[in-house]
């Protein structure tokens, strides 16, 4: 019996993760978008997009601060200059928000 509970367990574990979102999809599906400050935007509502952004915008956060101190800058610099560089990777197609503050396929 306990092992069909922890099968059990163990396959919706397996089938969440398998849904999980990606920030590719995450861009593509338009929920977030590139933003001039260097972090990800919430385009549309959606709690697993939202997740997504959060942990994304935390490590870039870390990265951007790593990068500052070591060149002796601020961080505000480093994330507008990645910023910049992450609106021009962006996929054709996904979200990126305009000096006016609203949202615009790139």
């Amino acid at each position: 019996m306990k092992i069909k509970l922890i099968t059990a367990a163990l396959a919706c574990l397996l089938t969440f993760a398998a849904h999980a979102l990606t920030l590719k999809d995450a861009k593509s599906s338009g929920y977030l978008g590139e933003q001039a400050d260097g972090y990800l935007g919430l385009v549309k509502e959606n709690s697993e997009a939202k997740a997504l952004m959060l942990s994304v915008n935390k490590k870039r956060l870390a990265r951007f601060k790593a990068i500052a101190k070591k060149n002796k800058t601020s961080v505000a610099d480093v994330a507008a200059l990645a910023g910049e560089k992450f609106i021009n990777k962006t996929a054709k197609g996904n979200y990126i928000k305009t000096s006016s503050g609203k949202w615009k396929k790139k």
